[in-house]
């Protein structure tokens, strides 16, 4: 019967230190979320910044132009506007001179095509114009050609070399 209790009493020793280490180990401690600022100061999913300062408003004589062309020569540039709701509106500006009011205050070229940017103004306004980029976006349209018409040629006739008497 002495080593029933010895038993007995080594068990639940054993089984009361069991138990403790198991209660110290419960849970884990939480974590300060300090911790993850950095991981979130430069993390590529972040949530995006706002935007820089919006673009100034065009001034009303220039809300539907845009450049059509931009070109550098010798005597100096020259630029294409047009109008997106006037088809018929189109002005040749240089920087020489001014053309019906408008004239050309500045220019930004790019080497990339249709990134190229003209400051013109008319009577004191003055507004940064753009390629129009719905017209550049769409597909290059494909020329009809023609085929060359046959036409037949006469041939000139052999003159008859006879007597003539």
């Amino acid at each position: 019967m002495k080593t029933r209790i010895v038993l007995t009493i080594a068990g639940a020793v054993l089984g009361v230190g069991v138990l403790h280490s198991f209660a110290a180990d419960d849970l884990p401690k939480p974590q300060a979320f300090a911790r993850y600022d950095a991981m979130l100061n430069r993390s590529p999913f972040a949530v995006a910044s706002a935007p820089a300062a919006a673009p100034a408003a065009t001034p009303n004589f220039a809300k539907d132009l845009y450049v059509a062309n931009v070109a550098r020569t010798t005597d100096g540039d020259l630029v294409t506007v047009a109008s997106s709701t006037d088809k018929s509106f189109k002005k040749y500006l240089t920087t020489k001179q001014p053309v019906e009011g408008y004239s050309i205050d500045g220019m930004e070229w790019s080497e990339r095509p249709g990134a190229s940017t003209v400051t013109i103004s008319k009577d004191g306004q003055s507004a940064t114009l753009t390629f129009n980029q719905a017209v550049l976006s769409q597909p290059p349209q494909q020329s009809i050609q023609v085929p060359p018409q046959q036409v037949a040629i006469p041939q000139p006739q052999a003159a008859v070399v006879g007597d003539n008497e």
